[in-house]
């Protein structure tokens, strides 16, 4: 069985992402698809396991075995975690139904080391821009802003929205390079403290439910080797 075979025909969950997912999109803006496959059991029974992800068919696709997903959910990957969150929902089997039902597992107050250490990696891409060109790539910084407000009321509120809701129309500005550099970088240090003084009294459990997922897991494969067999 081929990789893209597994995407074609065990994906349990897809989505758009990117732009569209959030509110953001233009006419220009790409389609991007993430996705969610479980391998049958069988294919590791063998030496030469079913990859962990793969890109394709599609162009902007990508997908990430289930038990990968799971372990990148768990430890707060924003990306992950923002793909159970979507509102543009093309693929759901009964599954994937069960992996949406257990978004509140997965979220805790890792998420915000694993958000704002993203964001810092990013601010600093931005910052050489700054450094080298006169200005950011201003896409870039307007996915920025958006992802330290999503972390913030995330940390605040023990949900993760990822649309851009009252903010859409300033951030669009910011892509269109409508506001300058030292406005969107004060910006961004605001949500930043905003995110840290919300850390404390958070709703969200200092820990994931991993036990929960771990028995969503084993059922999905022991069900997927029943077919099987």
């Amino acid at each position: 069985m081929n990789d893209l075979t597994l995407v074609r025909d065990h994906t349990v969950y897809s989505c758009v992402m990117g732009s569209r997912a959030f509110g953001l999109a233009t006419e220009a803006s790409d389609t991007d698809v993430r996705g969610v496959y479980l391998a049958p059991t069988p294919l590791f029974w063998r030496f030469e396991k079913p990859p962990t992800h793969v890109e394709g068919p599609r162009d902007e696709e990508f997908s990430w075995e289930l038990e990968r997903f799971c372990e990148l959910a768990l430890r707060a990957n924003p990306n992950i975690l923002e793909c159970l969150h979507s509102p543009l929902v093309e693929r759901v089997t009964p599954v994937g139904e069960e992996l949406l039902s257990l978004r509140g597992a997965f979220l805790s107050r890792r998420a915000h080391v694993t958000f704002t250490r993203y964001a810092a990696g990013q601010h600093g891409r931005l910052l050489a821009d700054v450094r080298n060109h006169g200005a950011p790539r201003w896409k870039h910084a307007m996915h920025l802003l958006r992802l330290l407000g999503s972390c913030r009321d995330l940390l605040r509120t023990g949900r993760l929205e990822i649309d851009a809701g009252a903010d859409r129309e300033r951030l669009l500005a910011v892509r269109r390079g409508e506001l300058g550099w030292a406005e969107v970088d004060s910006w961004m240090s605001r949500l930043t403290g905003e995110a840290e003084a919300a850390l404390a009294g958070s709703p969200l459990p200092a820990e994931p439910d991993h036990a929960r997922v771990e028995d969503f897991l084993t059922r999905a494969r022991r069900s997927s080797a029943a077919v099987a067999l």
